[in-house]
């Protein structure tokens, strides 16, 4: 069974800079493609990044970087310059056989196959 905890959200000030981290246990982490989700109040989830096993990395927003830790089994999302159109609820998911290839990348939520519970990160004006 994989699980998958987020840490590290929280109440941030526009122009500040977070880090999320997702604690994967897992074996064989390194195989899964990971990716970052976000659920905005009265929206639905929406892809933010993922990043394959090859490291080659996906992602919608400019100003977020994904990233692996594969000895500790986490992945991180460092987000910088934080507006308060970025609050949501941000979700940490992993696919073991999520397709990935150079025209295409997975974006949607059934292409995953474990998710976290979610953190929850808030950015005041």
């Amino acid at each position: 069974q994989v699980q998958l905890v987020e840490s590290g959200g929280g109440l941030v000030q526009t122009g500040d800079s977070l880090r999320l981290s997702c604690a994967v246990s897992a074996n064989d982490f390194s195989r899964y493609v990971k990716a970052w989700f976000r659920q905005a109040p009265g929206k639905e989830r929406e892809f933010v990044s993922a990043i394959n096993p090859y490291n080659s990395v996906n992602s919608m927003q400019g100003r977020f970087t994904i990233s692996t830790d594969n000895a500790k089994s986490t992945v991180f999302l460092e987000m910088n310059s934080l507006i308060p159109e970025d609050t949501a609820v941000y979700y940490c998911a992993a696919g073991a056989k999520t397709y990935w290839s150079r025209y295409y990348y997975p974006r949607s939520q059934s292409e995953y196959d474990f998710w976290g519970q979610g953190t929850q990160v808030t950015v005041s004006s």
